[in-house]
């Protein structure tokens, strides 16, 4: 029995040895930080009387997947003014009301609101559905944009019926094969993506027409996070085929490699122990979370924080973002400690839960993505990261 059964999320900090008073000193210190702490500390900014975004410090632009994870903090950490202002900044200027991508939103915004780009990114879409699924049900529905569920059901039928009846564009999600995309249209995917514990939930919430798929959208994931995940270290590519292997061939818009173990990878162990906490099922991917954490933690463990083949060769350049490596490494201990894998798998998966503890914030220009990933885990660990 799992959480979303029993309503009952296991605060591992606490079964670490921390007192219930420390865990929640730290949250609280976190959200004043994150949200209002010194212009070189924080990442949330209000904007005029009602809206507020979050800012890539190191882009200088605010992103879908910031924003929307800014919402997902907020919800759960029960903090509605701060989750309406970010909404409406997202509403207001990165949705899109026309061409081939109307019904998403723009993933990339100048700090007044200018749109970047006219493209939409997939990760920003269900993590805003979700929070607003979440909103509704903790908050309860407004009018307009504020109407939480309706907007959260808008988001998703755009984001799976794109291209249908004469709609221009195309959807988010591979019709026939269920994988959630990199971008709209695309032929490959992004393993980090990939949330069968949002598209279970999806599933009881979302239009009544569209629940089936994503009831098989969450098998399918879980089933596609046991291939994608490398079976010795358990790491996984940025982006990926939809066999699970590294996608390798070239993309248009980047020259970059994208098929290796580098930052978009770093979330997907955090999404295995989520969804293990939250739901309990295991298809062969939960076995990622011990091997991550035995790879990095073992194997690595003089000098785990850099880039890697998704073997786990390493590459002799440091980790762009090594707190969100850790602190994610620290999430998968819900899967871990929760599976029941050992003793020894066990004492590995506390260790990695008290380097979290004593890692601070990061700070610096890098710090936009890697505190993000720090909340969420913070949220997750101390089991405050709920199914609302």
């Amino acid at each position: 029995m799992r959480a979303f059964e029993t309503g009952n999320y296991r605060n591992l900090f606490l079964e670490a040895g921390k007192s219930q008073e420390e865990i929640d000193k730290k949250l609280q210190e976190i959200w004043d930080t994150f949200f209002y702490g010194p212009e070189d500390e924080r990442i949330y900014h209000p904007a005029g009387e009602d809206m507020g975004y979050l800012v890539d410090t190191g882009n200088i632009d605010a992103r879908t997947e910031g924003m929307s994870y800014g919402m997902m903090i907020c919800v759960q950490m029960d903090k509605k003014e701060e989750f309406d202002r970010i909404w409406k900044w997202a509403c207001t200027y990165m949705w899109m009301d026309e061409g081939e991508n109307e019904g998403y939103f723009a993933w990339s915004c100048g700090l007044d609101g200018t749109k970047n780009a006219y493209g939409a990114a997939p990760d920003g879409e269900e993590f805003f559905a979700m929070a607003l699924f979440f909103a509704s049900h903790r908050w309860g529905d407004g009018e307009g944009i504020f109407n939480y569920s309706e907007m959260a059901k808008k988001i998703l039928r755009a984001c799976l019926h794109k291209g249908e009846n004469g709609r221009p564009g195309y959807p988010m999600w591979n019709r026939e094969n269920k994988q959630i995309l990199f971008v709209a249209g695309c032929d490959h995917t992004d393993p980090s993506y990939h949330l069968p514990h949002f598209y279970e939930l999806f599933a009881l919430w979302a239009d009544e027409e569209d629940r089936e798929f994503f009831k098989e959208a969450a098998a399918v994931s879980r089933e596609y996070l046991a291939k994608a995940c490398h079976p010795e270290t358990g790491m996984n590519a940025e982006y990926a085929e939809f066999d699970g292997s590294p996608m390798s061939r070239p993309i248009p818009w980047t020259k970059d490699r994208h098929d290796w173990f580098f930052s978009d990878a770093y979330r997907t162990v955090a999404n295995i122990g989520l969804d293990y906490e939250w739901f309990g099922i295991d298809a062969g991917q939960v076995k990622a979370a011990e091997r991550l954490q035995h790879y990095l933690g073992v194997v690595r463990k003089e000098n785990p924080y850099v880039i890697y083949e998704v073997d786990g060769t390493p590459i002799d350049t440091p980790a762009l973002h090594p707190v969100g490596l850790m602190v994610t490494t620290a999430q998968g201990s819900l899967a871990v400690i929760g599976a029941g894998y050992g003793e020894e798998e066990e004492k590995l998966a506390f260790e990695w839960i008290e380097k979290f503890w004593n890692e601070p914030l990061r700070t610096g220009v890098r710090r936009y993505y890697d505190n993000c990933l720090y909340f969420f885990a913070f949220l997750a660990l101390s089991g405050n990261y709920r199914i609302w």
